[in-house]
């Protein structure tokens, strides 16, 4: 130990003379700028508001990681360790802080909240990652060359801010790119400049008529040749799609729909009925599916269209004794699914993954009824009840991804209400990542559910809207029931294949 904290001191005392041209005021207004994590949390508001959905979940990530490196470092470590700072008799006078620090020096706060951020935006965002590391690198680096640490200090706190990222994965998976064995290939038509496709533009409940207005004129530029029909405040959307699907099997084409995903099972129903093709244009809260699918934005699913690129999907049905039928491509509900589900997505935009989804698990159950009915011929009370259409990720209440989407299986999660503190169990399980061991939690990925005499629920919930069903329902799959465009190659040369065309 002696000769480790002596390597320490000598190592210090050489970064301390070393002099580099133009960095002494640079690093010192770096390491003041990290105080209290203002640099992160500036970082974390640019990435949010430029970098996109995986700008903010990279930023999400990152904060969280910080949050938890900084409560580790100067609530546990510091005030064990108790490891007085370097003396500053060796560093010259324009590196140091015009405030010296007052806190223990071991570990280094700052690097470890460096680290945590750049670990944490890393793993949503190996691209934004790049960019951060140098400079969560540079803050580190500055804390030794200003002469507020050693450098064991800053390697320590490195690595607890690294451990501290790493952990968030433990209650928040990070969404991993899908690699193509996953997402099975599929034929569709390819539809130069839209020619062939008719897209309606669905109008859900509390989006304003520009904003669908201004989805259809984003629809016509970027495929001029596609028919694009937007729907009226008093069009049934069933009808809409069936008039729809007729014209583009008529033209040899392919069905698009732009609107959320409650709007995308009649949709996908449509679609499979004429084997046709169907182009997802998202533009509804969340977009679950389409983000599952690989489709982003519109210039997306233009592009696969342009192309012909497309997947294989299964279909989750929800079939009554009467024969009728009701298509979701996310998940089917009993309970307060729904509105978990909108309150954690709405709550993550401020807090990280756990605290948000306990949060949201606290105001949701505490309002909720238990839900009566039979499950596979057993009599059950739940507090809810979710059936996904494939394997979710990560285990949970609050699922975000599908590796996969052709699994041919429903992914079923509950939590049982005849247990004694069902409710504050399954909260505190979801908080500690133990939820899947938790006896009022249970989960199983099976073909299909048999659901009857269901009470105590208002309505269930597919894709996360309310609609009336019968009292008795079999949950099914129709295995690669759906062709879904998506891109496989780079979009900007399917940009320029485009441009050429029209020039022509």
């Amino acid at each position: 130990m002696g000769a480790l904290l002596d390597w320490d001191q000598r190592l210090f005392t050489r970064v301390a003379t070393v002099r580099v041209p133009g960095a002494d005021p640079a690093l010192r207004r770096l390491s003041h700028a990290a105080d209290h994590g203002r640099l992160w949390l500036g970082t974390a508001a640019g990435l949010g508001v430029l970098g996109g959905p995986a700008g903010r979940r990279a930023a999400l990530r990152g904060l969280g990681s910080l949050a938890l490196a900084s409560f580790t470092v100067n609530t546990l470590v510091k005030w064990s360790a108790r490891r007085p700072r370097p003396l500053l008799e060796g560093v010259p006078a324009i590196r140091r802080l015009a405030r010296q620090p007052h806190t223990t020096s071991f570990p280094s706060g700052h690097s470890a909240s460096a680290a945590a951020f750049a670990t944490g935006v890393a793993l949503e965002s190996t691209r934004y990652g790049v960019l951060v590391a140098p400079v969560a690198a540079a803050v580190a680096f500055s804390r030794v060359y200003v002469g507020v640490h050693y450098p064991g200090d800053v390697l320590a706190g490195v690595a607890v801010g690294a451990c501290a990222a790493a952990l968030t994965c433990r209650w928040w998976p990070p969404r991993p790119v899908v690699p193509e064995p996953e997402r099975p290939p599929a034929r569709a038509p390819a539809l130069p400049l839209g020619r062939g496709l008719v897209v309606v533009v669905d109008r859900p409940a509390g989006t304003a008529v520009p904003a669908t207005a201004l989805h259809a004129r984003r629809l016509r530029a970027l495929l001029p040749q596609a028919e694009v029909i937007e729907r009226g405040p008093d069009e049934d959307l069933a009808e809409l799609l069936a008039a729809a699907a007729g014209r583009a099997a008529g033209a040899e084409g392919a069905l698009g729909v732009c609107g959320g995903d409650a709007t995308l099972g009649a949709a996908a129903r449509e679609a499979a009925a004429r084997g046709l093709a169907l182009a997802v244009f998202p533009a509804g809260t969340d977009d679950r599916f389409a983000r599952d699918v690989g489709v982003h934005d519109f210039e997306d699913a233009s592009v696969a269209v342009a192309r012909g690129e497309a997947v294989s999907a299964d279909v989750g049905v929800a079939r009554s004794g009467t024969g009728e039928e009701t298509w979701f491509v996310n998940e089917f509900s009993l309970g307060p699914y729904p509105e978990l589900a909108r309150l954690r997505a709405r709550l993550e935009r401020h807090w990280a993954g756990v605290p948000a989804v306990a949060a949201a698990l606290v105001r949701v159950l505490g309002a909720a009824r238990p839900v009566e009915l039979t499950l596979n011929g057993r009599p059950r009370r739940l507090w809810l009840l979710l059936a996904g259409n494939g394997r979710f990720a990560p285990e949970g209440l609050a699922p975000a991804f599908r590796p996969r989407l052709d699994d041919d299986l429903l992914d079923v999660r509950l939590v049982d209400a005849d247990r004694g503190l069902a409710r504050t169990r399954a909260v505190a399980a979801a908080v500690l990542g133990t939820l899947e061991h938790a006896r009022v939690y249970e989960a199983e990925r099976v073909p299909w559910v048999e659901l009857d005499g269901i009470l105590g629920a208002d309505v269930p919930a597919f894709d996360g809207e309310p609609r009336p069903g019968a009292a008795g329902l079999r949950l099914e799959k129709e295995y690669r029931a759906l062709v879904v465009y998506r891109p496989v190659r780079a979009r900007d040369e399917t940009v320029q294949e485009a441009s050429e065309a029209r020039d022509l």
